[in-house]
């Protein structure tokens, strides 16, 4: 036990004891005056195993968080936990240039793909010069131009200057690839749930 359960254990028992001379001050009947006593010992036996584990019950209150809150949650290290959308895809709450878009997290593809319409949208200024990429999706292959987005951020994460691809055949749907997963220190996937630790 160290100092601080120590503290925690002998604080406990003197408040008992105060609790216990002012219940037999007052001369109540015997039965009544057990019943407050264990009462007052299980409201303090809460309080203390509470303290004891108040580490792990911050881990519990930010998994029940992140069953709320689709767009994820930032724990006090800064990981963002996000749950897995019921279309079986994550999902992310990004921020580009400052406006609100979410973007589906996509392992497979090698860099963060949006559409013409998104990026037209978001003030992105897309390079026409020399040739298109050829990107292969579920679709088949397309041709993409290349783009960069002066402010990226996802939750507490942000990066500048991050570059993206840009086409019109992508449709309505903007993923965020490995050329943003590989920034993070970390990132897995644990159940229902996609941990990014920046």
């Amino acid at each position: 036990m160290n100092g601080d359960q120590t503290a925690g254990l002998i604080g406990a028992v003197m408040m008992l004891v105060l609790v216990g001379s002012g219940l037999i001050a007052r001369r109540l009947p015997i039965g009544a005056t057990v019943k407050m006593i264990l009462s007052w010992c299980a409201i303090f036996g809460i309080i203390f195993v509470l303290f004891m584990f108040r580490g792990e019950a911050g881990q519990v209150w930010s998994r029940i968080k992140s069953e709320f809150s689709p767009g994820g949650v930032i724990e006090k290290d800064g990981t963002l936990r996000v749950r897995k959308a019921e279309d079986g895809h994550f999902w992310l709450d990004t921020k580009i240039n400052g406006r609100d878009m979410r973007l589906m997290v996509d392992s497979g593809a090698t860099t963060t793909g949006i559409s013409l319409t998104t990026a037209q949208a978001m003030g992105i200024e897309i390079d026409t010069s020399g040739f298109p990429v050829i990107v292969d999706t579920a679709n088949g292959s397309v041709e993409a131009r290349r783009a960069r987005i002066d402010d990226f951020a996802v939750g507490n994460i942000r990066r500048g200057d991050f570059p993206v691809l840009v086409s019109d055949s992508f449709g309505d749907t903007n993923v965020v690839g490995m050329n943003f997963l590989s920034t993070l220190n970390s990132w897995r996937v644990e159940g229902d749930f996609l941990v990014l630790n920046p």
